[in-house]
């Protein structure tokens, strides 16, 4: 149980679902009891707040948004509570919300939302231990996350970012062209699937490849459209389960129904373990990464296992 203290709404007005005027934004308006909102547009103004937030004192964060808002909101609120990180819970208002829908979320976004808030401004709800990532790049550069990926992954965004409609049924359609493709070389798929030059190193020790065509790791099993590639996760807090292939187009696409069913990919020189830490070193031109649904660039970035969260539920 909750004390009868506020909770914090952090809405990110960029999220598709959360513009102004928009039916969610009027559901979290209407509930008043116990909830300060916070209306953010930029990651400058999610950092202010989150300040605020740790100055005053708080009894829970909602982090209203899509996956990359809730990426960004429980890295801006590591950075200002430390370790003293709040209660946290996961409001649906992006294009997917994978997150959001693997921990609680189901049904109308408006509806859930409503009744998300009303119960913790009234002082109940449940408290889940769940784990997260860490992410950390050369320049000092710290994220926390959920779910992280490179080589096809990094791609595949590159691709749907380039789309003038988004959401699942893209994302969808992009998946089943792009595995019907690796079995005639198209080009599509040629270009998502082809292994990128970097190097991969678990808990201290080096892999052979040197190109890898997938790297991913999560805290989640499900990554979305039933892709249960990290099938592992969550373990322990102290493990990550990490998925790594160096297999070129044609092979690595018939792979797709082993994915979905939630079985160990198959081929040579195949990575497939709990880890403590790993770093991708990348050594061609390609140097980008995911980490929930955001691309960045690095030449090298380390992932370990991050904070133990308590997320907040019905």
């Amino acid at each position: 149980m909750l004390g009868n203290d506020r909770i914090d709404v952090i809405v990110n007005e960029r999220a598709r679902h959360l513009g102004r005027g928009s039916r969610l934004r009027e559901a979290i308006a209407k509930v008043s009891s116990g909830v300060a909102v916070h209306v953010t547009r930029s990651v400058d103004d999610l950092r202010e707040v989150a300040s605020e937030i740790a100055r005053r004192g708080t009894q829970g964060v909602v982090l209203a948004g899509g996956d990359g808002s809730y990426m960004a909101g429980a890295t801006a609120l590591d950075e200002a509570f430390g370790d003293a990180l709040p209660p946290i819970a996961f409001a649906p208002g992006g294009t997917v919300c994978t997150l959001a829908r693997a921990w609680g979320f189901s049904g109308s976004m408006e509806q859930y939302t409503h009744r998300l808030l009303a119960t913790l401004g009234a002082g109940r709800g449940h408290v889940t231990m769940r784990p997260s990532l860490l992410v950390r790049e050369p320049s000092g550069v710290r994220r926390i996350g959920f779910i992280f990926g490179t080589g096809l992954v990094a791609r595949f965004f590159d691709i749907y970012e380039e789309q003038a409609v988004k959401g699942n049924a893209t994302a969808a359609r992009l998946v089943a062209e792009i595995f019907a493709g690796s079995v005639i070389g198209s080009p599509l798929a040629m270009r998502v699937l082809t292994p990128t030059p970097c190097t991969l190193t678990i808990d201290g020790v080096m892999k052979k490849p040197r190109a890898y065509s997938l790297i991913a790791a999560s805290v989640l099993r499900d990554l979305g459209l039933h892709l249960r590639l990290t099938y592992r996760a969550p373990t322990t807090p102290d493990r990550i389960h990490v998925v790594a292939s160096s297999l070129p187009p044609f092979a690595l696409g018939p792979q797709l129904p082993r994915v979905v069913a939630g079985k160990e990919l198959r081929g040579r020189d195949h990575v497939d373990e709990l880890a403590r830490g790993f770093d991708v070193r990348f050594t061609g031109p390609m140097c980008t990464y995911v980490l929930d649904g955001d691309l960045f660039s690095s030449p090298e970035v380390r992932v370990a296992p991050g904070p133990e969260l308590r997320v907040l539920g019905l």
